[in-house]
């Protein structure tokens, strides 16, 4: 299922002429570029996908207030939602997957140095965690715009 979910993610990505490079690897291997947490307000009942460099500390109670949903009432939302609203499982969260949320439902949260800091490309699952896709920075802004995600840029160091 994920294959297939993959094989749609590249076509619509060809559609838009966005050239990617993707590399397979195990499930397990650590040290992606990103990192993507599912999110939930816990009093508005909003959901949350945010990525953020790997490397980054994302602390949940700073993010709420930054986000204006107050302190304490972001909770990692239950993979059932995850796979209804991003078609995709625990351990698999992607940007990418924001193709798949068709209502816009989903409010999307991206680290600004992943498109401000000069990297050559930035690099998300493609809706499975056994490979690792990278875009330019400018094009995953485009994917963003194509699929109707305006992020919200945050700083997270």
């Amino acid at each position: 299922m994920a294959e297939d979910l993959r094989a749609e993610l590249e076509k619509y990505l060809q559609t838009l002429d966005i050239q990617t490079s993707c590399v397979e690897h195990p499930p397990e291997v650590s040290g992606a570029v990103t990192k993507n947490l599912f999110l939930k307000d816990k009093k508005k009942k909003g959901l949350w996908l945010v990525s953020a460099r790997h490397d980054r500390q994302v602390n949940l109670n700073d993010l709420a207030k930054k986000l204006g949903v107050g302190s304490g009432n972001l909770r990692f939302a239950d993979e059932a939602i995850m796979l209804e609203k991003l078609k995709v499982g625990q351990g698999c969260a992607t940007a990418l997957a924001l193709l798949f949320d068709r209502d816009h439902s989903v409010k999307f949260v991206l680290d600004q140095d992943l498109v401000e800091g000069g990297h050559e490309r930035v690099f998300f699952h493609p809706m499975t965690n056994s490979a690792t896709m990278g875009l330019r920075p400018e094009d995953l802004l485009r994917f963003l715009q194509e699929t109707g995600h305006e992020p919200v840029l945050q700083s997270f160091d």
